[in-house]
């Protein structure tokens, strides 16, 4: 009877130890939630800078399994640093080979089209370990831009407007080359048999792309906008493209604003009024709509366009259209100012 007893005691001593052991390493110890939650590891953090960024997160249920379970097996101090999403009920032994093999979770970083570099560098930053300083260095980096083939007047224009996934601790010069890289193929794949055809050059796609970029926001009238610009550089006239004007006034005030009569008259390089040809460099990093539309725009005798109330633009063959569409618009600007003045 005893020896019964004392294996009864002794099964009893070695089922609890044994569930003890199933609860630290295996039974879930991330709260219930419906969406995975992120971690983000600095590089240079201790386990208990880890241990705390788990709780004030209340990414963790019980910290004392967690901790003893990462002390008892040294996967404490094997945690790779890096961002990392957990997803609802994870054990610590999940957790911990997470952490442990640096099975990273990857970051969105989305870079927007027609845009200015501060604010690019800005969105590009936002979910990455790097300082938007960073990126506009790397932009500025001439060694890199070299090994892209290209110059840092025209690297932040080939940042092709997109969402990019990156491990979060991807240096910036890393993400521009990316970048960089995919813009080529989109190019060689999409743009470059329809350029060659129109007798443009890689430079002159991009360059026409951008102002066409910011001068209009209707993917259907880009094409013809860009075949516009085209007629009046095959006819050596000068391109009077009002972006390249407002990009002048950016480089000199440091901010848009609306254009006045007397800004087509800044001595600026960039200013199409003053300078013929397409201007020093592209103006911003056009999407990739512009930049098909600019590789495949539309061939027409139209030489003029000016905004119509409607939101798009009506084009022209003569100056005399031109000008009678231009008065119509400045009619329009001017009823809206009066009805605004009556609220």
């Amino acid at each position: 009877m005893r020896k019964f007893l004392v294996l009864i005691f002794s099964t009893a001593i070695l089922v609890g130890v044994g569930s003890s052991i199933v609860w630290l390493l295996w039974l879930p110890n991330t709260p219930s939630f419906d969406e995975n939650h992120s971690l983000h590891i600095p590089r240079g953090s201790s386990f208990t800078d880890i241990v705390d960024s788990l709780e004030s997160r209340k990414l963790i249920n019980n910290l004392w399994s967690f901790r003893f379970v990462a002390s008892t097996t040294g996967w404490n101090d094997q945690i790779k640093a890096g961002h990392y999403a957990f997803s609802s009920k994870q054990s610590n032994v999940s957790l911990l080979q997470t952490l442990r093999k640096g099975l990273q979770t990857p970051v969105s970083v989305r870079i927007p089209s027609g845009s200015r570099r501060h604010r690019m560098a800005r969105i590009a930053a936002s979910n990455m370990a790097f300082e938007p300083e960073d990126f506009l260095a790397a932009l500025g980096d001439t060694a890199l831009a070299s090994s892209l083939n290209t110059d840092t007047l025209r690297l932040f224009s080939y940042m092709l407007p997109e969402t990019y996934q990156f491990y979060w601790l991807t240096e910036a010069k890393d993400v521009v080359r990316r970048i960089k890289n995919e813009f080529d193929a989109f190019y060689e794949h999409e743009l470059a048999s329809e350029a060659a055809k129109r007798g443009l050059t890689h430079e002159e796609v991009v360059s026409l792309a951008a102002i066409v970029e910011w001068e209009t926001n209707v993917d259907a009238e880009k094409s013809r906008v860009a075949g516009v610009y085209l007629n009046r550089l095959r006819k050596r006239w000068p391109l009077q493209a009002d972006p390249t004007v407002q990009y002048a006034l950016i480089e000199m005030e440091g901010h848009t604003r609306r254009l006045f009569y007397r800004d087509y008259r800044i001595r600026h390089l960039y200013n199409t009024y003053l300078y013929q040809g397409l201007p020093p460099s592209p103006i911003t990093n056009p999407s990739p709509s512009s930049l098909r539309a600019t590789a495949a725009a539309e061939e027409h005798n139209y030489m003029f366009f000016v905004a119509n109330p409607e939101g798009g633009h009506s084009f022209n063959v003569d100056l005399r259209s031109h000008n009678q569409d231009a008065a119509t618009l400045r009619r329009h600007v001017a009823e809206q100012r009066r009805k605004r003045a009556s609220l």
